[in-house]
């Protein structure tokens, strides 16, 4: 992962683009692994972890009537999180990413290993649905984040 986190270090910084992330079930581990990249300081400009439903909530302005009516892991969460984080953070490039890690919190419309990555670049907004079939939660974690920097990557070209 780290060929593919320097990659695209090196493609922002080459198109002089700023980032930010908005983590729910990766916790994080996005953020990390791209400060993990010397000169990642050029790029990235802030990393939330905003894992409960009252964070989504308070500092990144979800509303509470998409958490009540849809959930946190769903699309309209999703494009809340990473729309409002660009607001906040002012880049070039959001990403928000929520799903459920497991082992628990999963059911039959929301299995273990359902995550949503939206990424906003200017004005265009995608929100990408994925389930991961390794049930364990830090492959799904890191699943979640090597896709994140792939799909970022197929923005940035």
């Amino acid at each position: 992962m780290k060929n593919l986190t320097s990659k695209l270090v090196n493609k922002l910084k080459k198109k002089k683009l700023k980032i930010s992330f908005a983590e729910s079930c990766t916790g994080g581990m996005l953020s990390s692994t791209i400060t993990s990249i010397s000169s990642s300081s050029k790029i990235f400009t802030m990393g939330l972890v905003t894992y409960s439903n009252q964070s989504k909530n308070s500092v990144l302005k979800v509303p509470k009537q998409i958490i009540r009516k849809y959930g946190a892991v769903s699309e309209q969460c999703c494009l809340s999180m990473v729309k409002n984080l660009s607001k906040i953070s002012k880049t070039n490039i959001s990403v928000s990413v929520t799903g459920i890690a497991g082992p628990n919190g999963g059911n039959k419309k929301k299995p273990v290993g359902l995550v949503y990555i939206g990424i906003k670049k200017g004005n265009t907004v995608k929100i990408n649905k994925f389930l991961f079939k390794n049930k364990e939660r830090l492959n799904i974690q890191k699943a979640a984040v090597k896709k994140s920097l792939n799909l970022i990557l197929d923005v940035v070209k």
